[in-house]
């Protein structure tokens, strides 16, 4: 499923802090991924702190064209390089930075009307 064409309005981050994420005016604590009619939290990968390609199995089903990923506030969540290649091989451009300027990204991105998605760790 591709987002165009299905009248999908992208979830708006209002703000974060660490630990504490608000979209469009709810508050979540746990980490999350944001597709853009759907929140789905209390997101967790298979290997705690290391982003593998089946840990986002929704997004890569949702085919966005970018996807932006926040590895925590300082940075603790690793992408591999081979979980990095899986998005290039689907087609899905990829962001990738510390929580803060992720967020900053993604709501970016949204305004210039992208497709994108997200997948944000919250803390470390």
């Amino acid at each position: 499923m591709r987002f165009e064409g299905h009248g999908a309005r992208a979830m708006h981050i209002d703000a974060y802090e660490f630990g504490r994420m608000v979209v469009d005016g709810k508050t979540y604590t746990d980490d999350l991924i944001l597709l853009p009619d759907d929140i789905r939290p209390e997101w967790w990968r298979r290997h705690g702190h290391t982003l593998l390609e089946d840990d986002l199995d929704e997004i890569f089903a949702a085919g966005p064209d970018l996807l932006v990923i926040g590895t925590g506030a300082q940075g603790g969540m690793t992408v591999p390089e081979e979980t990095w290649e899986a998005f290039k091989q689907a087609g899905i451009e990829t962001v990738i930075e510390k929580t803060p300027r992720a967020v900053q990204a993604y709501n970016r991105l949204l305004d210039e009307g992208r497709q994108v998605a997200g997948a944000f760790h919250l803390t470390c």
